[in-house]
């Protein structure tokens, strides 16, 4: 077996043992474990049945994190993405009201167009012309989406007539709960607990078998511990390819928009994992980057196919690597881990939403991380980033947002005297998006 492993992985070039690389597997997966909870419960919103989404979430985290370890041996792993779950169900299907297969069909043609991208070179292209700001307001926008949706989720946000949004009710034993949770989560995290978020859901579900809700109490009793996973007929090949190419007007925004989250997050994503990892070559490049990112966007289609929103690079993939995990042996743990959850499916369909409130406020601090790189003597720089996060979560969409951000960033810096530093591709991107506006008033 030692010799299988060391002919597949190289783990003394790597300086790597596979009992290290068992171990990062280890870690990385009870990092990011909590998406086996979280995503069904984000996509759920948009109709899907959140049983099979259990299972599909599973199977999707495996295939893309085992397509990662054996294209790349990269110490990665991969599962529906953060951000992009609540673009599927809040953006796509509540405020463009669009049946959840038509949006896996929109999943699948944005998984296709960045596996072409990936091939061909040309996202690179894309990437430089795409202005550092407005990368920057997306991530951390997203970020402040995700967490307003984990807020509003559990009450903490309600809707007001006057103010649009208002404090909810604290006395509400479910609200204090959730609140305490963040509290708890946050500390968890600062004294360094890898699997912070996945022990705020196990406690915060444990205590609803105590709290009275609708009834009952908030967390019902599961049938039982371990049980087989539920069959995922109802969303296996279940994407309606038609219905984007049919509505190819109203639909494109989207599908930009999810190619747009989708690249420069998981080029994102590499880059800081691979840099902890020490796998830069001496220019700061990561030689395998066209096959990560082809990796990628494969996952994503699978993913489609599957009955999820895009699959993405995890960054908590650095919890593995920071105890040493250096290749895609790393990346096949955590890939059987998610397999061998599924075991525990009757108890992960009792966790009520409001137990994910703390792993969605985490994750929103988590991308808000990237404020720290704007220049904020760079006054047309700030604005664009600012607009951009602003607008995702008081509008409830992220394309919403990017839209704004290239209209903001395109007209500051013609007023600035700029206009020669804008690239074609911004300068395409912001016409379009103030035509779909204006032609929309008419």
């Amino acid at each position: 077996m030692g010799k299988i492993l060391e002919h597949w992985f190289n783990l003394k070039a790597h300086n790597t043992t596979p009992k290290t690389e068992l171990v990062a597997g280890l870690t990385t997966f009870a990092a990011m474990s909590y998406i086996l909870v979280v995503n069904p419960a984000i996509l759920g919103i948009s109709g899907m049945p959140v049983d099979a989404l259990i299972t599909v979430t599973a199977l999707a985290a495996c295939i893309g994190t085992v397509i990662m370890a054996l294209r790349t041996n990269y110490p990665i792993a991969m599962a529906p993405g953060m951000g992009l779950n609540a673009f599927f169900a809040y953006t796509i299907c509540l405020a463009r009201d669009i049946p959840w297969d038509a949006a896996l069909g929109i999943v699948f043609y944005n998984g296709v167009l960045f596996l072409l991208l990936s091939v061909t070179g040309v996202r690179k292209k894309i990437a430089d012309a795409i202005p550092k700001a407005l990368k920057i307001g997306v991530q951390c926008g997203i970020g402040l989406f995700i967490a307003f949706i984990g807020l509003k989720n559990a009450g903490l946000i309600v809707a007001h007539p006057a103010t649009l949004v208002s404090i909810g009710d604290l006395s509400e034993p479910v609200t204090l709960l959730a609140l305490a949770g963040i509290i708890l989560t946050i500390v968890m995290v600062s004294r360094g607990y890898r699997s912070a978020i996945l022990l705020s859901i196990i406690l915060l579900t444990s205590a609803g078998l105590f709290i009275p809700h609708n009834d009952g109490m908030l967390t019902a009793t599961p049938e039982a511990l371990i049980g087989l996973p539920a069959p995922i007929d109802t969303t296996f090949l279940a994407m309606d390819l038609t219905y984007p190419l049919v509505n190819l007007a109203t639909c494109w925004d989207l599908i930009f928009a999810l190619l747009f989250v989708n690249m420069f997050d998981t080029i994102g994503t590499l880059i800081g994992v691979s840099r902890k990892a020490n796998l830069l070559d001496k220019n700061e490049q990561l030689p395998k980057m066209g096959q990560a990112l082809s990796a990628d966007a494969g996952a994503s289609v699978v993913g489609a196919a599957l009955g999820t929103s895009p699959v993405t690079s995890y960054v908590e993939s650095a919890a593995g690597v920071s105890v040493g995990g250096r290749t895609g042996l790393t990346a096949l743990v955590v890939g059987l881990c998610f397999l061998l959850a599924l075991l525990f499916t009757p108890v992960m369909l009792v966790i009520p939403l409001m137990a994910t409130t703390p792993a969605l406020v985490m994750v929103g601090i988590y991308m808000l991380d990237g404020i720290k790189q704007l220049d904020f003597e760079d006054l047309p720089s700030v604005a664009t980033a600012t607009i951009a996060l602003i607008a995702m979560p008081l509008t409830f969409s992220i394309s919403e947002g990017i839209a704004l951000g290239f209209i903001t960033y395109v007209g500051v810096m013609m007023g600035c005297g700029k206009r020669h530093q804008v690239s074609p591709l911004a300068w395409a991107m912001a016409l379009i998006f103030l035509a779909r506006y204006v032609f929309s008033l008419m």
